[in-house]
């Protein structure tokens, strides 16, 4: 592989775990609350 192909390659893999990085910490700092009252008593259609 050429300089330019390793170059590329380490900065999407960088884009790719630093979203899922980013993501994590995100969640973490705001938990989704879950389902409220009125979405837990709804039926769901199937």
């Amino acid at each position: 592989m050429s300089g330019g192909a390793i170059i590329m390659m380490i900065i999407a893999i960088l884009i790719v775990w630093g979203g899922l990085g980013l993501a994590i910490v995100q969640l973490r700092r705001h938990p989704d609350p879950g389902p409220t009252t009125e979405e837990a008593t709804l039926p769901h259609a199937e």
